[in-house]
């Protein structure tokens, strides 16, 4: 494990030893500004799935609350890195060829006791976490799908919700919420798809996310009522806005899934998603 950490600050940049020539400034973003850390984010989502850290869509589906901040870091006004806490996790996304050193030390202001957890840049002294299981970053590879799924519009919002509400215990999804997110700067990346039974009760839902055409998209999040499960409307729900996302441009969807939720890993499986890395979040090293 230390070799890792090592190769990985190794890879870093050949400028690790001296000091950082980058005088960073962050920037805290309301949701009505992250346009400019949405852009940076898009340009910087690679073909295939990305390692870690931040997708556009993961800032598009934290913007459904109307409260938050995203962090923006820039360098003489180019954005470097964007990020946000996701609960104890601070999720950052870093520019190619970013000086992560620099970003990491400043980045560090951001964890009080109890945020000590990174998605996506390294921090220097901390472990990648070997106690908890790791998320799995899959994979999908645009092709011909046959779905029931049908695109989400106004209309459609209540049943949107209800799937959502109904698929996780403790959502604080809401109709207000729903518009907040598709009102934000995010709105117009989102492809939203919706499967109903044959009566016409909603029973699955997914949320695809465009980051610009050549670059992968991503599923965040995927629902299936309770009530309508094991009938493959989750499967429609998640070929709808993969395709979607496709006829939009993008090369690949990718969805990260915690490697125990093992009903979720069976549906990505199905729907021709593979697994292609581990993700782990870094921490912070305790004390021997």
């Amino acid at each position: 494990m230390r070799q890792l950490v090592k190769s990985l600050w190794d890879a870093a940049g050949a400028l690790a030893s001296l000091p950082s020539m980058i005088s960073l400034g962050r920037h805290h973003l309301a949701p009505e500004e992250t346009g400019p850390a949405l852009r940076a984010l898009c340009a910087w989502t690679p073909a295939d799935a990305p390692g870690g850290g931040l997708h556009p869509g993961d800032v598009g589906w934290h913007l459904r609350f109307d409260d938050v901040a995203v962090f923006l870091w820039v360098d003489d006004g180019a954005p470097v890195a964007a990020g946000f806490l996701d609960g104890p996790v601070l999720r950052v996304t870093a520019a190619p060829g970013a000086d992560l050193r620099a970003l990491a030390a400043d980045a560090e202001e951001l964890l009080e006791p109890g945020n000590d957890r990174v998605d996506g840049l390294p921090v220097p002294g901390w472990e990648l976490d070997q106690e908890e299981e790791p998320w799995l970053v899959m994979s999908w590879t645009p092709r011909p799908v046959s779905s029931r799924a049908e695109p989400v519009g106004e209309t459609d919002a209540a049943d949107r919700v209800l799937v959502q509400r109904s698929a996780f215990t403790g959502s604080t999804f809401t109709i207000e919420r729903w518009h907040t997110m598709m009102r934000s700067p995010a709105g117009g990346l989102a492809l939203e798809t919706l499967v109903r039974t044959p009566t016409g009760e909603p029973a699955a839902a997914a949320t695809g996310w465009f980051a610009g055409e050549g670059r992968c998209g991503l599923l965040e999040p995927v629902g299936t009522h309770p009530d309508h499960r094991g009938h493959g409307y989750g499967r429609d729900a998640v070929l709808g806005a993969c395709a979607a996302l496709a006829d939009r441009g993008a090369s690949a969807v990718t969805v990260v899934t915690p490697s125990t939720n093992e009903a979720a890993v069976a549906l990505y499986r199905s729907a021709g998603f593979t697994v292609v890395r581990e993700n782990r979040d870094w921490v912070r090293a305790q004390p021997a």
